[in-house]
């Protein structure tokens, strides 16, 4: 990994002769072009020239438009093409000139062959893919996963991985005060609308589950980073202000992610606590066992009435509906619609594994299945199983249920060595956070994917900040 922010001599062998391209392009375009043609482009000239000298800042943009991409989306058939993509394929460009430029060479991260493997994996599953532009669109994911997460290993040096968190933070920050708003104004969609007189958290998701997804893969960060302002054996954390900055985003994430309503966030959010508690100290270990000792005596004074019904209800209003194996022969009721809805699609997506239990129907082709699968009260498909394991195992089969288990094991066997061999505060908070987000991801991923909306490359950033720090 490289230590500075530009390699010798790229001052004057790159810097200058892009300087004076835009000199001479801004000047062309001045003379030639309309004026609001100018007013759009020569901005967008400048910050192309800076990316292309200084790719870690569309790295930082990344951060960012990873939860408002969304707001900047061309559609292009069946993809679609946001505001994250554009960054990303700027940022590969930008580092690809400067490798082949300069000669460099690329250290890439032991994660790379899980990865490699899981790709190669799911490339079998094309065989029965009836829409390959969806199986290519989901290839590219990943694709673009060992990507960013390869440059950050490589190019961040550790100034440069702290502004990384600083923006995955204040990234997280926006989302959540968006959230408050929402919920808080009653800006939303009614049957949005909870308790009456609220309405649940989504920012711009448009859904409150994959909203409070995101905010469960930035607030585990912020907690790791926020502990050891509770230890006094950690006097250098109180005088840091990022690690003050992460205890205040975790307040406010986690208001968002419980204004949300999302059931599943809650519990994968606080199995993500758990994690990163553990993993912490052994002291803060025992401390949780007490804590977990309260809550369920909470829980068994729910009936009580400590606990309000409304968050009883809540989390445990799935329960009647768990056992039910045909959904087809169960009456729905408003009560029961949700949780009927996600075993519609639970069960479609184990009639297409029935059927191709090898390669499955294709990569990315869930969608493009669910018509043939689908039950009499449920045609209409929304884009994957909500639950992730059962959705790459329906489009890629066994193999690649396989290798996408053994990718998951790799990622977390690898964060856990490094937590153990971190050097410094910094890099074991890094680690502790990663594993919180893992296990976030892993936990809600049962009820729901959270690899949309850009997620994924928030995941290769941590995992890449992580495996730098480690290496």
């Amino acid at each position: 990994m490289r230590k500075s922010g530009l390699p010798q001599g790229m001052g004057s062998s790159v810097g200058r002769p892009l300087l004076w391209t835009a000199v001479l392009a801004t000047g062309l375009a001045l003379a030639l072009l309309p004026l609001r043609w100018v007013a759009m482009g020569v901005p967008i000239g400048i910050g192309l020239v800076a990316l292309l000298i200084w790719p870690r800042y569309g790295l930082y943009l990344l951060c960012f438009a990873v939860p408002f991409g969304s707001l900047f989306q061309l559609s292009l058939g069946a993809i679609r093409v946001g505001l994250t993509e554009a960054l990303i394929g700027l940022l590969f460009a930008a580092w690809i000139a400067r490798l082949l430029a300069f000669r460099e060479g690329v250290s890439w991260p032991r994660l790379s062959g899980p990865l490699a493997l899981f790709v190669g994996a799911t490339l079998f599953s094309l065989l029965n893919a009836t829409a390959p532009v969806l199986a290519f669109k989901e290839i590219a994911k990943w694709v673009e996963f060992i990507g960013v997460m390869t440059f950050v290993a490589n190019e961040l040096n550790p100034g440069q991985k702290r502004v990384a968190v600083v923006c995955v933070l204040l990234a997280g920050v926006a989302q959540s005060l968006l959230g408050v708003y929402q919920f808080l104004a009653r800006s939303g969609p009614e049957f949005f609308v909870v308790l009456g007189r609220f309405v649940r958290a989504y920012g711009t998701f448009e859904q409150p589950n994959p909203y409070a997804g995101y905010l469960g893969l930035v607030a585990p960060l912020a907690l790791a980073l926020g502990l050891p302002l509770l230890r006094r054996s950690e006097r250098s954390a109180r005088s840091d202000w990022l690690y003050w900055l992460a205890a205040g985003s975790l307040v406010i994430t986690a208001t968002a992610i419980g204004m949300s309503w999302s059931r599943g966030a809650w519990i994968a959010f606080a199995a993500a606590v758990v994690a990163v508690i553990v993993a912490n100290s052994r002291r803060a270990a025992m401390a949780l066992a007490s804590l977990v000792a309260v809550i369920a005596l909470m829980g068994a004074a729910g009936g009580l009435g400590v606990v309000p019904d409304s968050i009883t209800h809540r989390l445990t209003g799935f329960l009647p509906s768990a056992g039910i194996r045909d959904v087809r022969s169960v009456e729905v009721t408003d009560a029961n619609y949700a949780s009927l809805e996600r075993l519609a699609f639970w069960q479609a997506a184990l009639d297409m594994w029935r059927d191709h239990p090898w390669l499955g129907v294709g990569l990315g082709n869930y969608a493009a299945a669910y018509t043939a699968y689908s039950l009499p009260k449920w045609r209409m498909a929304l884009g994957h199983a909500h639950n992730y394991y059962l959705n790459i195992a329906c489009e890629t089969g066994l193999v690649g249920l396989l290798a996408y288990l053994f990718l998951w094991a790799a990622a977390f066997v690898q964060v856990g060595q490094a937590i153990r061999k971190s050097g410094d505060l910094f890099a074991r908070c890094l680690a502790v956070g990663a594993l919180g987000m893992l296990v976030h991801v892993s936990v809600h991923n049962t009820v729901d994917s959270l690899w949309v909306h850009g997620m994924y490359i928030h995941v290769a950033i941590v995992v890449g900040l992580v495996q730098s720090a480690w290496s």
